[in-house]
């Protein structure tokens, strides 16, 4: 080992498979990138939401018919390495102009990726070859090969449901006023690639969370194909929660709530531990803790937070927790 980690004896290094989207997977996706770095894992899949409608990768959804690339890019970047060419790839790929025309807003690494969809015809291919490109310790497919959208019932702060409403969009979803009481896929049934299902079946772990609760966590359970995998497969299933509720999309959501709302959702989905961060849970810890042995799942509560007033996680933190539940299996 490195000496970054001390996670114990691990008898042999696994296949992780991670689902999610933007900030939260990047964060979860560099955490096992150390762990490739330190041998614990040996294979690094990211399954990424491509449900985007806003920003450059809407722009370029709406405008040339193609997956947002947004939330792929972001997975892509947190795969390079700590190198200089890791590094340097990295910072050019997020890169997003400036300026006052028409290029103000896009981002290299959205502009890379669709160039490459052009001109290979494929999704899976075109990002295989970017991840070559960055010396990517890891592979970035798509949660789904056809745009989406996603869709909420949405009820009124006041908490009557009389007045439900659908919202339409990833963005207007994840900034909506009210309650979100479900969500679904349009369309419901998308088509997806044969990897992202070998990917899942073939892995010893899979990692869910954390991430935008309701627009790049649950989705993926909603996708058949990408749901009867996780049911099927012999992977351990990771629930990472996060740090705090998210302003418009999970407003005065407990640690608890999180987890609840992703059982009601996926009631037949088996779930072997739920990593929570010790600061955040706080008062709610009975309640997380019952759900959490209703579920039998069982409960890690460690610092993740990156501690800097914000609730995002440390990925050099979340990595140690991994590192622990990995070679704590039984």
């Amino acid at each position: 080992m490195s000496g970054i980690l001390d996670p114990g004896p691990v008898d042999r290094a696994q296949a992780v498979v991670a689902l999610g989207g933007g900030h939260g997977l990047h964060a979860s996706l560099t955490a096992l990138r150390l762990l490739v770095d330190d041998l614990t894992v040996d294979e690094l899949t990211a399954i990424v939401t491509v449900a985007d409608n806003g920003g450059s990768s809407g722009r370029l959804r709406g405008q040339f018919g193609v997956l947002p690339p947004g939330d792929l890019r972001m997975a892509l970047a947190a795969l390079c390495g700590d190198d200089q060419w890791g590094d340097t790839w990295a910072r050019v790929l997020q890169h997003r102009f400036e300026g006052d025309g028409e290029m103000r807003g896009h981002v290299v690494g959205n502009l890379l990726i669709v160039g490459l969809w052009e001109l290979l015809g494929d999704h899976v291919d075109a990002l295989d070859w970017v991840a070559r490109l960055l010396g990517a310790k890891g592979r970035v497919l798509p949660m789904a090969v056809t745009p989406m959208d996603i869709t909420a019932e949405v009820r009124g702060l006041d908490g009557d449901d009389s007045s439900l409403t659908e919202v339409r969009g990833q963005v207007q979803v994840a900034t909506t006023d009210g309650v979100i009481t479900s969500i679904a896929l349009d369309p419901p049934d998308p088509a997806v690639s044969p990897a992202a299902v070998e990917a899942i079946l073939q892995a010893d772990w899979a990692v869910l969370g954390p991430g935008s609760w309701f627009t790049s966590v649950i989705p993926h359970l909603l996708v058949p194909q990408l749901r009867q995998a996780l049911v099927a497969t012999e992977a351990r299933l990771i629930v990472v929660l996060n740090l705090g509720e998210q302003p418009g999309e999970t407003h005065g959501f407990a640690p608890a709530d999180h987890l609840a709302v992703l059982a009601e959702h996926a009631p037949d989905l088996s779930v072997h531990t739920v990593i929570a961060d010790e600061a955040s849970v706080g008062a709610d810890l009975p309640d997380l803790e019952a759900l959490a042995a209703a579920m039998g799942a069982r409960l890690v509560v460690a610092d993740v937070a990156l501690g800097d007033g914000t609730p995002r996680h440390d990925p050099r933190k979340l990595a140690d927790a991994y590192a622990k539940v990995l070679a704590g299996a039984t």
